[in-house]
């Protein structure tokens, strides 16, 4: 993560389906983090987080709620920056073409925003973005 924050060029991520783990934050050191309506995103599944947090893995859906791991709720906290939105139809060729040109539009649109931008710029902007996603409240 470190690494790719260093990077001098832009970083667009996408959410897909399930991102989790320590793999998955590596995502959100991008500029431009853009998510799927239906996919969900979190440093641990919810049978996880159920596990370790009350030893019992059939709390799942109390795990999950909890999380905050789906594109809703992250684009709420900031930690994602937009939600691709996913067609409800029957038929899946033609639901994965609009998902496509949906993705397309937005990178494209992305790197049109930053290409004018500096190579220090592009962190500049990347850190900042990082060091302000989501909320905490001091108690």
């Amino acid at each position: 993560m470190l690494e790719m924050a260093k990077l001098k060029v832009p970083v667009i991520a996408i959410v897909i389906g399930e991102g989790s783990s320590g793999g998955a934050l590596a995502l959100g050191v991008g500029n431009r983090v853009f998510m799927l309506e239906n996919a969900i995103y979190s440093i641990l599944s919810p049978e996880g987080y159920a596990s370790i947090l009350w030893k019992d893995s059939s709390r799942t859906k109390e795990a999950a709620e909890k999380m905050k791991l789906t594109a809703k709720d992250l684009y709420e906290l900031k930690i994602i920056d937009k939600i691709i939105k996913e067609p409800k139809g029957e038929d899946e060729e033609e639901d994965f073409l609009k998902v496509a040109k949906s993705l397309k539009r937005e990178i494209k649109k992305a790197i049109e925003e930053m290409k004018e931008m500096s190579p220090q710029e592009i962190e500049e902007e990347r850190y900042q973005k990082f060091r302000n996603m989501g909320e905490y409240k001091i108690i």
